[in-house]
């Protein structure tokens, strides 16, 4: 065997073995949020006890997992499993032969004991209301449920459980199986109107070939970062994963000269991800200020300053207004900070603080513009 015929063969094997690692992880998780999605739903209509919960019941859950620290499990989340589970009731069989045959037994006796075998008689019968409530058309080109379970992570399922009409699902389906597409390139195709591109071209099978030639081959690293598979194999979300080295290197200066101004920047969190259905975005830092009693939302851009970072501070900032606030807390502030060699611009986000004594003490005790120009012109 030659040098480069070593090399090569290396890096195939241990490229082939990372994708059939991540397929099953992948596969892993489609089944545990399934499954977490028909408890939900048998719980809502048959627990014993779910009206005593009410209309809190998923934030209630939530609650109870996050104290057992079960990463993944926040409203929205599910949110999306229930819909999962509402969407895919036909992925019932090759769930129940992967527990018969592949999971640890330990596992596959405690779901006997959730009877796993009424579950299993239960969802055929609501797949034969279902397809009763189908077209012939519509269940004759149905891809049987064992091949979706094999192409699609759960990041597919997000996008094609957005789909209301079944046939409109169908045909993404095929489309993504037929091209190998990535969970983005999905998105992608169907945010561009492809179903409907395809309905108003002539040559319809022209324009699929090309789509279906054009796609960008996904790297296993995009697969890593996902958060799903983050969160469902126990790795941290670290900022290490998405920033290259000169943001980290900036944000790290930026952290250290908040926390040195001393004027009661408590340190939270970095690379704060906040979810909202599939979308994923991320506050480069948060503080909570221990004086104004607020949170302080840095975001920085390497780059000169547009509009459109108004808009996202603008985003964050909604956002933790309904879902991190407090009562006792003032409204959180969001400061913009872009760079680049042309200029330096600092941006404070201070929409809707009308509270005149806040915003006087907000000026007096966050830094002012010209220490953060003199940051950035330093960094």
């Amino acid at each position: 065997m030659k040098f480069e015929q070593l090399i090569r063969v290396i890096e195939k094997t241990s490229n082939t073995l990372q994708k059939r690692a991540l397929s099953s992880v992948n596969q892993l998780l489609v089944i545990r949020n399934w499954l977490i999605g028909y408890y939900l739903v048998e719980f809502e209509q048959k627990g014993e006890d779910r009206a005593k919960y009410g209309e809190r019941l998923l934030e209630t859950i939530e609650d109870e997992l996050k104290r057992k620290k079960l990463k993944g499990m926040s409203v929205t989340n599910l949110r999306l499993f229930r819909l999962f589970y509402n969407t895919y009731p036909q992925i019932h069989q090759p769930v129940a032969d992967i527990f018969k045959n592949q999971i640890h037994q330990p596992l596959a006796d405690e779901l006997l004991s959730l009877n796993f075998q009424l579950l299993t008689k239960k969802l055929k019968l609501k797949k034969s209301k279902s397809v009763a409530n189908c077209s012939k058309k519509e269940t004759d080109i149905q891809i049987p449920p064992l091949i979706l379970l094999q192409h699609f992570s759960f990041r597919h399922f997000t996008e094609l459980i957005k789909i209301k009409a079944p046939l409109k699902r169908i045909f993404y389906e095929q489309q993504a199986i037929k091209g190998n597409w990535s969970a983005r390139q999905l998105k992608r195709q169907i945010e561009s109107l492809l179903l409907e591109r395809t309905g108003l071209s002539k040559d319809k099978n022209v324009l699929l070939k090309t789509i279906q030639s054009n796609q960008e081959i996904e790297q296993i690293e995009d697969t890593i970062k996902d958060p799903y598979i983050l969160e469902f194999t126990g790795f941290k979300e670290l900022h290490a994963y998405s920033e290259n080295d000169l943001e980290t290197a900036l944000l790290n200066k930026i952290q250290d000269f908040l926390i040195e101004l001393g004027n009661g920047f408590c340190f939270e969190a970095r690379q704060k991800r906040i979810t909202i259905g599939n979308e994923h975005d991320r506050i480069d830092l948060v503080f909570y200020h221990r004086i104004l009693k607020c949170h302080v939302l840095i975001d920085l851009k390497v780059k000169a300053f547009s509009h459109g970072d108004v808009g996202q501070m603008n985003f964050y900032l909604n956002y933790y207004k309904k879902n991190i606030m407090e009562k006792k807390d003032n409204l959180p502030v969001g400061i913009i900070l872009c760079t680049d060699k042309e200029e330096t611009k600092v941006e404070y986000a201070i929409a809707g603080l009308d509270n005149k004594l806040f915003i006087s003490k907000y000026l007096v005790e966050l830094p002012s513009k010209n220490e953060l120009l003199k940051l950035l012109k330093e960094l």
